[in-house]
């Protein structure tokens, strides 16, 4: 008796909740860092001592990396002395450096992977959001519309956008930046039905605040983890997508590099260098995979946080 009246006068042990870091996995933080690296070469891609992205060297066509050669420092001037180069990754078939184009190469992947995404979030998200809050006709307008799109050949619009406007960054990012519309679009609506009628928004209406007092201080906040988990997840379809267009042809006109557009360059030499390919592939792969990985860190953390409301 005395040890269970001990045991019931002390407090139970309180749960530590478990840190960000643990909760977003080691995979989470290597994915950022990866990511990380890459923008900052991207941004800072005019600040280090490498040949000019689209500089051929035709005495080093598709040379292995870690080749070494001399070049002239000034150009093609015979009275200038050559210049000690070493291609990190080698180079392409036509001599140019491959880690230079990379690092040019990831804005270009970048811009399409991150800009897209935002537009499809910012116009898609805003217009689900007012079809699940106000229903009725408004709904039914805009979800035709979505289906309407959807129902487009997402190939056939992007050829339209090549044959009138001309291939180019900006006009790529506009066309895959529609196709991503409706998907937001979904998403949102679906989010704002399930939280239109919880109980935080019911007793927000019997505070007397108004629609858009609710909208913006009490579903947008709750509607935007799921959208940003999303966006990362369409990040990097976005990212393949370009490097498919550039493979086939449609994407950023040459001389600009663009990862697919150095895959695609490389695939008649797949025997003979394979390198030309598959380093750019393989650069690919880790940004797509840790886009990927970071989503579903974040959608881990946005299940259990809406487990707790």
């Amino acid at each position: 008796m005395k040890t269970a009246a001990r045991h019931m006068g002390e407090a139970l042990p309180i749960p530590i909740a478990m840190p960000l870091s643990e909760r977003l996995g080691v995979a989470f933080w290597l994915a950022l860092m990866w990511i990380a690296v890459v923008v900052f070469l991207a941004v800072s891609a005019g600040l280090w001592p490498l040949p000019e992205p689209d500089r051929m060297d035709w005495t080093a066509q598709a040379a292995p990396p870690g080749t070494i050669t001399l070049m002239p420092a000034g150009g093609a001037a015979e009275h200038t002395a050559p210049v000690k180069v070493l291609y990190l990754f080698g180079t392409d078939t036509m001599g140019r450096d491959i880690l230079a184009r990379l690092i040019f190469g990831a804005r270009v992947s970048l811009a399409v992977g991150l800009i897209t995404p935002l537009i499809g979030l910012l116009v898609g998200g805003g217009l689900g959001l007012l079809a699940g809050f106000y229903r009725g006709w408004l709904a039914s307008v805009l979800a035709t519309l979505m289906d309407t799109v959807l129902a487009f050949p997402g190939l056939v619009l992007l050829l339209g956008v090549t044959f009138y406007l001309g291939p180019g960054l900006a006009n790529i990012i506009i066309a895959l930046g529609i196709l991503t519309i409706p998907a937001f679009f979904r998403v949102a609506r679906a989010n704002t039905l399930a939280l239109a009628e919880r109980e935080f928004v019911l007793a927000a209406r019997l505070l007397g605040q108004g629609n858009m007092h609710i909208l913006l201080r009490e579903i947008l906040p709750n509607v935007l983890m799921p959208l940003v988990v999303y966006a990362l997840l369409v990040v990097s379809y976005m990212v393949i997508a370009e490097g498919a267009l550039s493979f086939l042809g449609l994407g950023v006109p040459p001389p600009t590099p663009s990862w697919g557009g150095m895959i695609a360059e490389g695939r008649e030499m797949l025997q003979a260098a394979p390198h030309v390919s598959l380093i750019p592939a393989a650069v690919m792969f880790l940004t797509v995979l840790s886009f990927n990985l970071m989503g579903d860190a974040l959608r881990g953390l946005a299940d259990c946080r809406e487990g707790q409301l």
